[in-house]
């Protein structure tokens, strides 16, 4: 950090300290979030599927619950929500064939492959393309990266999952250790799309993804959903993909390449891209497209001195739905960490900043739609926001909280970035804990979250969690039960409602947000973007109407 930056995060922990109005210390009631998630992830919601029926059930409750916790409703015309405009996508009678010579390999959908569309057509056929291997799939003019030496027009790319610096995050051409958004499976496609690709198969590969195969057979194998697009066809490809790296080895083999080799050789500036010589593929698909709306559920705690400056909570309603039956015959994706968690942690946070004195700016907690389709009700509102960006102090997201108990640590994931760090871990050391800088990072979580849009737009948004070493005899039950998550329940049906969770961890993650959020509430402070962020430029432009 430059000496300049420091003096500047100084200053600002400085007029935190000086809040005006009396603080309050929080009370937050586990079983109050118990039943919150309790009933979220009950089966009657079927999984929190969006524009489903399960859809207006999850309104109602949230609307009642912050209407109860005393917010008013802070959507659009006066009412609690604000509608979203999507294209849902369903496809059926996925089929598809790789062909080399005389060796064919069938396409089952969800087990060799997963295949989908986000463009608008009555149905996909692609028939005899050739396959190309573009190493990351990423094309990058600052730092000099180029994947697409060649023409891939017409063409199926295959790519890897992550960024050039996972396997080796000495080479340092992408931040090291920590994955940047050319990792995201989203760039990929939509770089594909720039490309003029017909289509990607992305090589499956649990480490880099962060994520097992299960979790990309459930997640693709359901409706899938985009904002409304003037030029669809210049930002969506016709099929996107995910094939299992077994066969993705295989396919390498019979094309007279290594694929380890290979992966090696995309690590490099240098790298071209490879026809895999005489491979192709055929991908037919039936598709249902449809204009739908969805909504984000909003209240506000208006501010009695600044109520035009806003307080960002956030975190997503919305889980998968209903899916194919699992081996115990379960399809519903009940979502009880993945979000219902968070949600149940945000009309918490209501119920505890009304106790309070009134604050001097407004507080807005925002229920996002549509985050398990790829960010859409956070992207809707970075692009529609109800309240201005340039008058938006800062923000805080909620995805997925902690339910195994206290933890040493606080997980400040995009460490570095904005002047939220320092109060956020002088919080957490105010309890005890130390801090992980760099929390998901490998995994690009900064990425993979509501708070993404919006720090695009400007916004200074911390992402915070629990992490490190759980500090609360027994430690060996805790690390079982956080395995099996991210093993066995992590986008499955078995993400259920426990009743022995221990909420502790959770709640004094909630007590940093809300101790943070009270002192900017009451304060004339407006955090910063530290310099060398990418986030920095966009809020400079609208800094006059910050003073």
């Amino acid at each position: 950090m430059r000496l300049s930056t420091s003096i500047v995060v100084l200053a600002f922990a400085a007029s935190l300290a000086g809040g005006a109005v009396a603080q309050t210390a929080p009370a937050f009631d586990a079983a109050r979030i118990s039943e919150d998630i309790r009933v979220l992830s009950d089966d009657s919601f079927e999984g929190r599927g969006i524009a489903t029926p399960a859809e207006q059930k999850v309104i109602d409750y949230l609307s009642r619950q912050y209407a109860a916790a005393g917010f008013a409703p802070g959507g659009e015309n006066g009412g609690w929500t604000q509608a979203v405009g999507l294209n849902r996508f369903t496809v059926s009678n996925v089929s598809g064939q790789l062909k080399l010579g005389d060796w064919s390999q069938p396409l089952t959908q969800g087990q060799e492959v997963t295949m989908t569309t986000r463009l608008p057509s009555d149905g996909v056929d692609l028939k005899d393309k050739p396959l190309v291997f573009v190493g990351y799939g990423i094309s990058a003019p600052e730092r000099q990266w180029n994947d697409f030496k060649t023409d891939v027009r017409g063409k199926v790319i295959v790519v890897l999952v992550n960024d050039a610096d996972f396997e080796d995050p000495s080479l340092n051409t992408f931040g090291g250790e920590a994955m940047t958004y050319y990792g995201r499976w989203t760039y990929k496609f939509e770089e594909a799309a720039r490309q003029g690709a017909a289509g990607v198969l992305i090589v499956h590969e649990t480490k880099p993804a962060s994520y097992g195969w299960t979790t990309v057979a459930n997640s693709w194998g359901v409706p899938q959903f985009d904002i409304v697009r003037a030029d669809p066809s210049a930002e969506r490809v016709a099929m996107e993909g995910w094939i299992q790296r077994d066969l993705a080895v295989d396919l390498f083999r019979r094309a007279g390449l290594d694929f380890e080799q290979e992966k090696i050789k995309a690590r490099s500036r240098d790298f071209q891209p490879v026809e895999l010589t005489g491979a192709t593929l055929d991908a037919r698909m039936d598709v249902k497209s449809e204009r739908i709306v969805t909504h984000n559920v909003v209240a506000k705690l208006e501010g009695s001195t600044h109520p035009d400056e806003t307080i960002l909570y956030t975190g997503h309603w919305d889980h998968i739905g209903m899916g194919e039956p699992d081996a115990n015959g379960d399809r519903i994706f009940n979502g009880a960490i993945d979000n219902a968690s968070g949600t149940a942690a945000l009309l918490e946070m209501a119920r505890q900043w009304s106790a309070g004195p009134r604050p001097e700016r407004t507080i807005v907690m925002i229920s996002f739609t549509g985050e398990e389709s790829g960010l859409l009700g956070s992207e809707f509102y970075a692009a529609n926001p109800l309240y201005p960006v340039e008058k938006t102090v800062g923000g805080f997201n909620i995805d997925s909280a902690a339910v195994f108990g206290r933890m040493n640590k606080l997980g400040v994931t995009g460490y570095g970035h904005s002047e939220l760090d320092e109060p956020v871990i002088a919080a957490a050391a105010a309890q005890g804990r130390g801090f992980v800088g760099d929390a998901g990072a490998a995994a690009g979580i900064y990425f993979r979250s509501d708070h993404f849009p919006l720090a695009k737009k400007g916004v200074p948004m911390a992402y915070l969690s629990s992490t490190g070493d759980f500090v609360d005899a027994p430690i060996e039950p805790r690390l079982a039960r956080a395995a099996d998550y991210r093993a066995n329940r992590y986008h499955q049906a078995a993400d259920e409602w426990e009743s022995d969770w221990d909420y502790s961890g959770m709640l004094q993650d909630l007590e940093v947000m809300f101790k943070v959020g009270q002192d900017l509430a009451n304060s004339r402070t407006w955090p910063e973007w530290k310099s060398g962020s990418e986030f920095g430029p966009e809020r400079a432009k609208s800094a006059a109407q910050r003073r």
